[in-house]
């Protein structure tokens, strides 16, 4: 009879302990300590010739980034894109009539809006704080040599 006694409140007192653990867990959890995204910083890096200023993403999927060129000619920027899978599609003009493309000399920069596309094609929505993490992708014409290329650039940002 001791030993059952013994044994009984040996799993109650522990089991308190075990529950207790797993409220204070859950509270932190309920917090965001364990997100790995309210830890990772926001980051835009494009490819040689491209820098970016300031930029933020809305928690609508509108991406606004400046852009700031320093290849050897001027450029005009015929399309830009923000998605998650580093290639050419739900690529938007900027809005410059007629022609729908921005002219940047080198040296000065432009701030750009566009829309950001998750891997499925839908518009990256939600809410304040979400880690969004892809891909800028830059069409341009160089109007010295006439070349049409292409500038790929990793972007990480926190919904706002």
């Amino acid at each position: 009879m001791f030993r059952i006694q013994t044994a009984m409140e040996f799993l109650i007192t522990y089991g308190w302990a075990v529950m207790i653990i797993a409220v204070v867990l859950a509270s932190i959890a309920a917090i965001g300590v364990f997100n790995l995204g309210s830890f990772a910083k926001n980051e835009c890096v494009v490819g040689e010739g491209f820098s970016c200023g300031n930029f933020f993403l809305s928690d609508n999927g509108l991406l606004t980034v400046n852009i700031f060129q320093s290849l050897q000619d001027p450029i005009n920027v015929t399309a830009i894109g923000c998605n998650q899978g580093g290639i050419s599609t739900n690529m938007q003009a900027p809005y410059n009539p007629p022609s729908n493309q921005e002219y940047i000399t080198v040296g000065s920069n432009y701030t750009f809006g566009v829309f950001c596309y998750t891997s499925q094609n839908t518009i990256f929505a939600a809410n304040p704080g979400s880690l969004f993490s892809g891909y800028l992708v830059i069409n341009y014409t160089d109007e010295v040599t006439g070349e049409t290329n292409q500038a790929l650039g990793k972007l990480v940002a926190k919904a706002i």
